[in-house]
């Protein structure tokens, strides 16, 4: 189906559109109506000239008269659609993004920086695909085409089109859901709001946000001149954009996009050279620079040209990313939990620059681990001017030699993390000596292999603000209004040392009302938040305390295991780790991980304070066996969290997992589902039923759905 409002050979503003109209007092809404869809066609038909084919068939100043023109009639007889190219402006601000499940998991790669890990990730491929076709054992044999693309350094996002309109665009974030950035992306003059040609009726695409490196510089300029600080990359500006709740301050920041993937499609697409082909004619703007070659050999030559002429490309690259042509191929190889199997990054060499290291400061994480940085004279290191390095723990520095005073060579490792590489000339004759105690609360420090920790514990005050800041975070209990900058606020104006502190604010209003920027509003929702936490689920309790290596996933299995706080804590307070290690993610490094945690003095102290206000909730432990034996498997979104659903059903004996198999009962497809599991589910034979159908089944089995 067409996704164009009007026929473009009819449409009097693509081959030879005026530079001025008649005004609008003498139109009609009839007629206004009729020049306004003929007018954002012809801009849409524009832009995918401009931004796609790089081929424009008008002036700039022709093009503005008819932007001009267009919003003029929107604004003048209220004809503002969700998809006009005048949302490019902006729109009304947003109060906070809201949290959207990807039509399929958003993985990340895996990679290297060296020829001989590309060469391994392609005998894995033939391999994988010899075993999966039954080969010979020759795995020479199978033949494997690779499409070879830039490895953008902008931010990720996947954009879903229905009917051919733009429907959303979210953010990665944990790569199983992001942040709903629709309204923001609307600015993007590269994203059609609406596709080009023939498109498919659902499509979902991978790609990448950018900010080109000379409107990047242009813009810095600008923010230089009104006094506001510049951005420190073109990847941190993108990011920072993007995150705006303003519209209308996206649309002023220059932001571009390229479409690499596609996650879902209803379209019939046999290869990915196929897909971005497909791309411009839809009017999704593909990098010039991708090629496909033969087998790893050409993968190789591409990335070193592309390395070659990193330097003069308009956006920022890291790398090459190499994935495999045949869609197929990429089915039966799949992927781990956070990467896929068919795709490779072979990364760009680091970034190197000389400098003066004048000190070496000591930082203290949440975890209490110890993190050596190396402050320098300021250097331009690939565009971004770096201060600051990790040292990563003690064993590197002795491996330097560093000194205070030394010459150093300094790198970005993966374009991104400023690190001491080497010292290129000692001017010291004393190397530097890692501290014994915490610089902070002098507790002793403990080594673990090459790392270094405080013992401190909770007692510790930079533990203590780190694990307020955790507690409060999406990780935690998610306290809307408790990010790093207020607790750094409420810790440094004396109002809480620990977490448990939190809960007796309350009785420190009017001190918080008198701090800057506070008001009677901002107090009552801090504290309703913190009020709301009273009596977490115990998982949730359990990932905020933020015991080492233990997170959500192994914070649910803790708390399935034990049922309720105080058995865990006594288990751990015992040293109990056989007990503990009965929890399938927990082996004996998480184990002792969490008997250090409760055996602490000093957090066995703040516990017993904040157990005085919050109650945590056990599991609910299994209510029947009305699902024993069958296996479920979701995609799309639901009315609930995907997560209660396969709660509901582990909870009732059931097993729910993350894929399809030849074991699955039934695949419940929600909305925006993903293709590759239905296709599984097809090719398995395994019922498809929607939610509807779900609640039904499981009413027959005395099951209330959705769950209370």
């Amino acid at each position: 189906m067409s996704a164009a409002d009007t026929d473009l050979e009819a449409n009097p503003y693509v081959e030879d559109p005026p530079t001025a109209f008649d005004p609008v007092d003498e139109l009609d809404p009839d007629r206004a109506r009729e020049q306004a869809a003929l007018l954002r066609e012809a801009v849409r038909y524009h832009d995918r000239r401009y931004y796609v084919a790089a081929d424009p068939l008008i002036a700039d100043r022709t093009y503005d008269a008819l932007f001009d023109r267009l919003r003029e009639l929107e604004d003048v007889f209220d004809l503002q659609t969700d998809d006009s190219p005048t949302r490019r402006v902006g729109g009304e601000p947003v109060d906070a993004f809201d949290t959207v499940e990807h039509v399929e998991p958003m993985l990340s790669l895996d990679y290297g920086d060296d020829a001989a890990d590309i060469r391994e990730f392609d005998r894995r491929v033939r391999e994988r695909l010899g075993a999966a076709v039954e080969s010979d054992g020759d795995d020479s044999a199978v033949d494997v085409s690779y499409v070879c693309e830039p490895k953008f350094d902008g931010v990720s996002l996947e954009v879903v089109y229905e009917g051919g309109r733009l429907a959303r665009a979210v953010t990665r974030g944990d790569g199983r859901e992001g942040d709903d950035v629709t309204r923001n992306a609307r600015t993007i003059r590269e994203l059609p709001q609406v596709l080009a040609g023939d498109p498919p009726e659902f499509l979902a695409v991978r790609g990448e946000v950018y900010m080109p490196k000379d409107e990047f510089q242009a813009h810095n300029r600008e923010r230089i001149e009104r006094g506001d600080d510049p951005f420190a990359n073109p990847r941190n500006a993108t990011a920072g954009t993007l995150r705006q709740q303003d519209p209308a301050v996206v649309a002023e920041r220059p932001l571009a996009f390229f479409a690499f993937d596609v996650l879902a499609t209803s379209a019939d697409l046999d290869s990915h050279g196929e897909a971005l082909d497909r791309f411009p004619e839809w009017g999704l703007p593909v990098c010039d620079r991708v090629e496909t070659v033969p087998d790893v050999e050409g993968a190789i030559d591409y990335r070193d040209r592309l390395l070659a002429d990193r330097e003069g490309l308009d956006y920022e690259i890291d790398g090459a990313v190499l994935k495999i042509d045949d869609r197929a191929a990429r089915e039966r190889l799949g992927a781990t939990a956070r990467h896929y199997r068919w795709a490779y990054a072979y990364k760009f060499p680091a970034r190197t620059e000389e400098t003066t290291l004048r000190d070496v400061v000591v930082q203290v994480g949440r975890t209490g681990r110890l993190t050596p940085v190396a402050l320098l004279d300021p250097v331009d290191v690939g565009g971004v001017t770096v201060s600051r390095a990790s040292l990563h723990n003690p064993e590197q520095i002795a491996d330097l030699g560093v000194a205070v005073g030394d010459r150093v060579r300094v790198e970005r490792a993966g374009d991104v993390i400023p690190q001491v590489a080497e010292v290129v000339e000692e001017r010291s004759p004393d190397h530097f000596e890692f501290p014994d105690t915490c610089p902070v609360c002098d507790s002793p420090v403990e080594r673990d292999g090459p790392m270094a920790f405080c013992a401190g514990g909770l007692g510790c005050p930079a533990q203590a603000r780190r694990s307020i800041e955790h507690y409060a975070s999406r990780s935690g209990l998610d306290i809307e209004g408790l990010g790093e900058k207020v607790v750094r606020e409420l810790v440094d104006e004396g109002l809480i040392e620990t977490v448990a502190d939190l809960y007796d604010l309350d009785e420190r209003a009017d001190e918080l009302r008198d701090l800057e920027g506070w008001g009677e509003r901002s107090v009552e929702n801090l504290l309703g938040e913190i009020d709301r936490t009273r009596e977490p689920p115990l998982p949730d309790f359990l990932a905020a305390l933020g015991i080492p290596d233990v997170g959500p996933a192994t914070a649910r299995g803790l708390a399935t295991e034990f049922g309720d706080f105080d058995s865990l804590r006594a288990a751990a307070e015992a040293g109990d780790r056989e007990a503990l290690q009965a929890v399938d993610d927990v082996g004996p490094a998480v184990a002792d991980s969490v008997v250090d945690f409760f055996q602490g003095e000093a957090n066995a102290a703040v516990l017993a304070a904040l157990l005085a206000h919050v109650d945590p909730q056990p599991v609910e432990t299994e209510t029947g066996d009305a699902l024993d034996g069958e296996t479920f498997v979701f995609t799309g979104s639901l009315s609930v969290a995907r997560s209660d659903a396969e709660d509901l059903v582990e909870r009732h004996g059931g097993a729910a997992t993350g894929s399809v198999s030849g074991n699955t009962d039934y695949l419940v497809v929600g909305e925006n589902p993903g293709a590759t599991k239905r296709a599984d589910a097809e090719g398995e034979g395994v019922p498809q039923v929607d939610e509807d159908e779900f609640a039904e089944l499981l009413a027959e089995r005395g099951i209330e759905w959705p769950p209370a």
